[in-house]
């Protein structure tokens, strides 16, 4: 049974999402990409680490990884980032229609697969456990693909079908 407190937090809830996809929409959507163009940044820096300065890939841990190294081998640092690329993907759904919606969701679609690989790698990490018998925590398509290059590749997949839908969103309905 539901008290009148948690009644109360679930009106909020349901009220500030309904704001996220109404009057606060395209602020909440110029913090979301602020937050989305950090993480590129890591990844760029990271493959400049990798490609241009020929960094051994164990030290290429982009910006934040040069600052705290557990932080960035840890795996919690995009465990995080992205299950809120996730949860920012699902709350401000709604708030999109008709192709913009239909694109935006393309990238919901493709960041569950990208954050559930990013569960099995924490679940290795936490436990200690390697998939495949590897040496370290290993995604699925790690298989075919380094970490580096894979991620790379996730997020420019996310990240494509994220903006078609912003600008048909923005453009479609003014």
């Amino acid at each position: 049974m539901m008290t009148s407190e948690s009644k109360a937090n679930t009106m909020t809830a349901a009220l500030c999402v309904r704001k996220l996809n109404s009057t606060w929409h395209q602020q909440a959507l110029s913090v979301y990409l602020l937050v989305v163009f950090g993480h590129w940044a890591e990844h760029i820096a990271q493959a400049y680490q990798v490609f241009v300065l020929e960094w051994p890939r164990p030290e290429a841990g982009g910006v934040l990884g040069l600052w705290f190294p557990q932080l960035a081998s840890s795996e919690i640092l995009h465990f995080v980032y992205n299950l809120g690329l996730l949860l920012g993907l699902l709350l401000l759904r709604p708030g999109f229609r008709g192709r913009g919606r239909s694109w935006w969701t393309a990238a919901l679609v493709i960041q569950g697969w990208h954050f559930f690989e990013h569960l099995l790698l924490q679940g290795q990490w936490l436990t200690g456990f390697h998939l495949f018998g590897a040496s370290q925590p290993m995604s699925i398509l790690q298989l075919w693909l380094p970490r580096v290059e894979l991620h790379f590749i996730y997020n420019t997949v996310v990240f494509a079908p994220m903006m078609v839908g912003m600008v048909l969103e923005k453009w479609t309905h003014r």
